[in-house]
C-alpha cells in the first residue's frame, strides 16, 4: 500500500455471506504501526468473540431447523411461515447501521455484552409462547434480529484492532468461518432438541445458556476499553464521508466527499452495479433455500411414502440434521475452492473473477432445478443436487468481495460495501422466504388440499430460485464486460 493511503486490512472470504458485518470490518484505512507479536490474551479475546459468533448464527437458523413443528403449532400458511425469517432479516438489516454508528462512538464491550444478553433473553422468552400468541413469536424473532445486529457489526472491529496486517486477515477469516459452521449447527441443534424432547420449544433454550457463558467470558477476558488502532482514521460508511487523517507528518489527507457524490459515482461504476445485483441474486437463493429446503424434503418424502405425515406427533427432523451438515460442509469447501480458483485463473485471464461467478451461478441454478425435478422419485439424488447447488453458490462469496475491492476506489469502499449490503438483503434474502411461501400458499388455495399438492406447490414456487440464479449468472457475465476498465479507473 502507498504511504499516503495507509495499510488497509483485507476482508475474509465470507464477509459478504451475511451482510452487515462487512461494512464495519472494512470501515477504516489503517496506518502501519510497529508492534510486537500478539499476546496470549489477545488470542483469548478473539476466541471468545468467535465463540459468540458461533452462537449468533446458530440463533439465526434455529427456526428453519424446526419449521415444520412451528408451522403446525401456530397453524401458519406457507406465506405466514416465510414471513418469520423475513421479519428477522429486515430487523437485522435496519438495525446494523445504527449499531455500527454507536460502536464507533461508545464503549464496544458494553454494546456487545448488552447485545448478547438481549438476544439470548429474547430467544429464551420465545420458547414460552403458546399457539394463541403467534404474533408475539413474530415480534420476538424481529427483536432477536436487532440483538444479533449489535454483535455482528461490532465484534469484527475489535478483532481487527487486536492484530497486525497479516494476523488480522487470518483471525478475521477464522471469525467468519463460524458463519457456515454456526448456521449448520443451528439446524442440527434445533432438530436434535426437538427429537430428544418431543417439544420444539426446547430448541430455543440451549443457545441462551451458551450466550450466558459467552457473556461471562466477555466480561472477564475482554478489557473494558479495547484499544482502537485507528482512532484518527474514521470511515463513516453510513454518511459516506471518508476521512483519512494520518498521525505521521507528511502523510496526505484524502479529500472529503458527500454521501450523494459517492453514490452517484458508484452508480456509474458498472462493475460494481452488476456484481452487486449478482450478489443480490445469490442472497435471494440462499435465503429461500435456508428456510424452505427441510420442509420441501419432508413433503417429497411424504409423497413417496418414506415418512408418515406429522399430523399430531412431533415432526421428523432428520432432513434438518442432514441439511445442517450440508450447509457446514459446502460453506467451508465452497469458499476455499472459490478463492483458490480465482487466485490461479487470474494469472491467465483478467476477467476470471466475474466469469467464475457467472459459471458457478449457472451450474448452481441447474443443480437446483434438477433437485426439484427428481424430488418426487429419488430423495437421495435430491440431497446430492441440493448439496452441489449450495457448493457452487458458496464458491462466489470470496470472489464477489475481491471484485468490489479492486473496482471501487479506496475512498468509497466503505460506502460501496454498505450499499451492497443494503441492496442484497433488501432485494435478496429479506423477501425470498416470504415470496416462496406466498406463491406456494396461492397454488395450494387454487387446488384440492392434499399432500401431493402440498409438495407440488413448494416445487413450483422453488423454480423461481432457479430463474433468479440464472439472472445472477447473467449479471456476473455483464460484470465481465466492464471489469478491466473499472479496475484501471479505480487504480488511477
Amino acid at each position: 500500500a502507498h504511504e499516503n493511503t495507509g495499510l488497509q486490512s483485507q476482508p475474509p472470504p465470507e464477509e459478504q455471506n451475511y451482510g452487515a458485518t462487512a461494512a464495519h470490518v472494512r470501515q477504516s484505512p489503517f496506518v502501519s504501526v510497529s508492534r510486537t507479536a500478539p499476546a496470549k490474551n489477545e488470542y483469548l479475546i478473539a476466541a471468545v468473540l468467535c465463540y459468540a459468533n458461533l452462537i449468533n448464527f446458530m440463533d439465526w437458523f434455529i427456526v428453519p431447523g424446526i419449521l415444520l413443528d412451528i408451522q403446525k403449532y401456530f397453524k401458519l400458511s406457507d406465506g405466514g411461515t416465510g414471513l418469520l425469517q423475513t421479519v428477522f432479516i429486515l430487523c437485522y438489516m435496519l438495525a446494523a447501521p445504527i449499531f455500527g454508528y454507536l460502536g464507533d462512538r461508545y464503549n464496544r464491550k458494553i454494546i456487545l455484552g448488552a447485545g448478547i444478553f438481549f438476544w439470548s433473553s429474547v430467544t429464551l422468552g420465545s420458547s414460552f409462547i403458546n399457539e394463541l400468541y403467534y404474533w408475539i413469536f413474530f415480534l420476538l424473532r424481529g427483536l432477536v434480529g436487532i440483538g444479533t445486529a449489535s454483535y455482528s457489526t461490532i465484534a469484527p472491529t475489535i478483532i481487527a484492532d487486536l492484530f497486525e496486517e497479516g494476523k488480522r486477515t487470518t483471525m478475521l477469516s477464522i471469525f467468519y468461518i463460524f458463519i457456515p459452521v454456526g448456521s449448520g449447527l443451528g439446524y442440527v441443534l434445533a432438530a436434535g432438541m426437538a427429537d430428544a424432547t418431543g417439544d420444539w420449544h426446547w430448541a430455543f433454550r440451549v443457545t441462551p445458556c451458551m450466550g450466558g457463558v459467552a457473556l461471562v467470558l466477555l466480561m472477564l477476558l475482554v478489557p473494558h476499553r479495547t484499544q482502537r488502532r485507528t482512532a484518527a482514521h474514521r470511515a463513516l460508511s453510513i454518511s459516506g464521508t471518508i476521512r483519512v487523517a494520518a498521525e505521521k507528518p507528511g502523510v496526505h489527507r484524502t479529500a472529503k466527499t458527500t454521501w450523494c457524490q459517492d453514490v452517484i459515482s458508484l452508480a456509474k461504476n458498472w462493475s460494481f452495479v452488476w456484481s452487486s445485483l449478482g450478489l443480490t441474486a445469490m442472497a435471494f437463493v440462499t435465503g429461500a433455500l435456508g428456510v424452505w429446503v427441510p420442509v420441501f424434503l419432508y413433503r417429497a418424502q411424504v409423497v413417496q411414502g418414506i415418512v408418515p405425515p406429522c399430523l399430531h406427533e412431533s415432526c421428523n427432523s432428520s432432513n434438518s440434521l442432514i441439511f445442517g451438515g450440508i450447509t457446514i460442509g459446502t460453506g467451508i469447501l465452497g469458499v476455499i475452492t472459490g478463492a483458490e480458483a480465482a487466485r490461479r485463473l487470474r494469472k491467465i485471464n483478467n476477467k476470471a473473477d466475474p466469469l467464475i461467478c457467472a459459471t458457478s451461478m449457472f451450474i448452481s441454478a441447474l443443480c437446483l432445478y434438477i433437485a426439484l425435478m427428481v424430488a418426487q422419485t429419488n430423495i437421495l439424488s435430491t440431497f446430492i443436487f441440493i448439496a452441489l447447488g449450495e457448493l457452487f453458490l458458496s464458491v462466489n462469496w470470496a470472489v464477489v468481495t475481491d471484485i468490489l475491492l479492486y473496482v471501487v476506489t479506496p475512498r468509497r469502499q466503505s460506502t460501496a460495501i454498505a450499499l451492497q449490503i443494503l441492496v442484497s438483503h433488501l432485494l435478496g434474502d429479506a423477501g425470498s422466504p416470504y415470496l416462496i411461501g406466498t406463491i406456494s400458499h396461492a397454488i395450494q388455495d387454487k387446488n384440492a388440499h392434499s399432500f401431493q399438492w402440498s409438495f407440488w406447490s413448494m416445487q413450483y414456487s422453488f423454480i423461481v430460485c432457479s430463474f433468479i440464479g440464472v439472472c445472477g449468472g447473467a449479471f456476473f457475465l455483464l460484470t465481465s464486460f466492464y471489469i478491466e476498465e473499472d479496475r484501471k479507473e479505480a487504480e488511477r
